[in-house]
């Protein structure tokens, strides 16, 4: 088993086509345990060279909106009346500590999505 640390674009894509070959190969054969180990090495590869970026905090709630099929009103318990809901999002309020505990436990929206600092949305914009 030929197996070195994935250094270069170069090595993840010879990685990447070694594992197109061996998909489907059994669990538990030679074959099946390389194909996991080389997938262990993309997986981090990819984490450290290719991370995603939660989404910002409007994108988590509309996703979560389309997911349970909820309306702006259903999001008055969590964000404050019709008129505030409408400013968050349209990002011109943001979510205040209070709204970002509401919404974790109440529509169970990843805190990282939620809570971001300014850099984050700057580095997302201009990306």
């Amino acid at each position: 088993m030929d197996i070195r640390p994935i250094k270069t674009e170069q090595d993840y894509d010879a990685t990447m086509a070694e594992i197109e070959a061996l998909w489907g190969a059994e669990v538990g054969s030679p074959r099946g345990d390389k194909l996991d180990v080389l997938m262990t090495l993309v997986d981090a590869y990819e984490a450290k060279h290719h991370p995603i970026a939660p989404p910002d905090p409007v994108e988590a709630i509309l996703f979560r909106m389309e997911q349970a099929g909820l309306q702006r009103k259903d999001l008055e318990p969590y964000i404050g009346h019709s008129g505030r809901v409408s400013e968050v999002l349209s990002r011109k309020r943001p979510l205040t500590l209070d709204m970002i505990r509401k919404l974790w436990k109440g529509l169970h929206i990843p805190l990282e999505s939620l809570i971001q600092d300014e850099s984050d949305e700057n580095h997302r914009q201009h990306a």
